[in-house]
């Protein structure tokens, strides 16, 4: 119950706020006469904001349990998106998305998360892996959900449509569903638990987490802009882009099957491998390739996630989880925060093959990263 509880509310969550942009810039950039870098830059100051409270949000749920914690998530987003709903300017839409910012810090797969972690201790890794089944599906409910909202109801009415149902649907959930923790491991355990070196083992998964991050930003914000870029057709961008969800669920469940007992680390290698696979395919065959580069990024992006959930659980033990993975994702929020505005104008300037050849740089480097990481692990001593 608890498992599909929190794939469902952060299905709510990630459609409902980090892949608003993708669908939403146009209309309300037309509306309030703002350029895209505008919005795009307001949109990366939420992700900043968002890095910034990630630490304060899993120190509180190790402390007291992660139900109370989410349930306050989605009060904090139904308020950003009804600030949204209002937004008249730069400045207004700038508090509306610090609102939303807060509410991701405090509300999508860090803190998930870091709540079965404290429910089922080193038993979570299922748990993680059935959260983000039901969660990958965001992006495709979510772009086509907001795309219908925005017909039917203009881009103002939509906003209030995902803030009601923040309020009807995930509230409730969040607050009713999922049980309360027991008390949390003492500290101790977590020094214990931990090898010597092991901030060098922090410090190399911060940037694997950073550098796909980045990437996978960069590609909800502009993936079907890209992909039209090369030639598509809107309606056939949007299909391709769609596929994303789809791509990372089955990611997912070949992985719960397949992999479910193996290494994380291997699934996080797997995973960094597949989108430069796909972004040198879309680079040169063009659009005729951008169903197979979007499984690619969806599949990898898919298995990266659960990777973020599982590698600092396997690594480090559940005692300290939700601060640990809140200093994890601080960095990769703090430089997601500038890869909507950055790919934008890469995307604007140079044009998409540049920003294919951006990001599969990226997650080459993230794929060395990994190896080093597992050489240490794998040396006597090491972290």
């Amino acid at each position: 119950m608890v498992t599909t509880t929190l794939g469902i509310t952060q299905t709510l969550a990630w459609g409902s706020t980090y892949y608003l942009p993708a669908v939403f810039a146009d209309p309300i950039c037309e509306a309030l006469d703002l350029s895209r870098a505008w919005f795009f830059g307001i949109f990366s100051g939420a992700l900043l904001l968002s890095g910034l409270v990630g630490p304060t949000a899993g120190r509180l749920i190790d402390t007291y349990g992660g139900r109370d914690v989410l349930a306050a998530s989605n009060l904090v987003f139904a308020a950003g998106l009804a600030l949204l709903a209002w937004a008249s300017g730069p400045v207004t839409l700038a508090l509306a998305w610090a609102v939303i910012g807060i509410g991701m810090g405090f509300g999508l797969y860090e803190a998930a998360f870091a709540t079965v972690t404290g429910l089922y201790g080193r038993e979570a890794r299922n748990a993680i892996t059935g959260i983000t089944l039901f969660a990958g599906f965001a992006s495709t409910v979510g772009w086509p959900a907001s795309a219908f909202m925005i017909d039917a109801l203009g881009w103002r009415g939509a906003c209030w449509a995902w803030a009601a149902m923040h309020l009807v649907v995930a509230l409730p959930m969040s607050r009713f569903l999922v049980a309360k923790a027991p008390p949390p491991e003492p500290m101790a355990a977590a020094d214990e638990a931990a090898p010597e070196g092991m901030p060098w083992s922090m410090i190399i998964l911060a940037a694997v987490f950073a550098g796909t991050a980045v990437v996978s930003t960069a590609m909800a914000a502009h993936l079907p802009r890209i992909i039209e870029a090369l030639g598509a057709a809107p309606t056939a961008a949007i299909f391709a882009a769609s596929l994303v969800g789809p791509a990372q669920v089955a990611a997912r469940v070949a992985e719960f099957a397949l992999l479910r007992k193996a290494s994380p680390l291997i699934t996080a290698q797997l995973a960094a491998g597949l989108h430069p696979v796909g972004a040198v395919l879309l680079a040169f065959l063009g659009p005729v390739a951008a169903v197979p580069f979007v499984l690619l990024h969806g599949a990898g992006n898919g298995l990266l996630t659960i990777a973020k959930g599982t590698l600092p659980l396997a690594l480090f033990g559940p005692a300290g989880y939700g601060l640990r993975t809140g200093l994890l994702a601080a960095p990769a929020r703090l430089l997601q925060a500038g890869a909507p505005l950055l790919f934008a104008l890469v995307l604007d300037v140079a044009g998409p093959r540049t920003v294919l050849l951006l990001s599969g740089t990226l997650t080459v480097l993230s794929l060395l990263a990994l190896l080093v990481l597992a050489r240490r692990m794998h040396q006597p001593g090491g972290s």
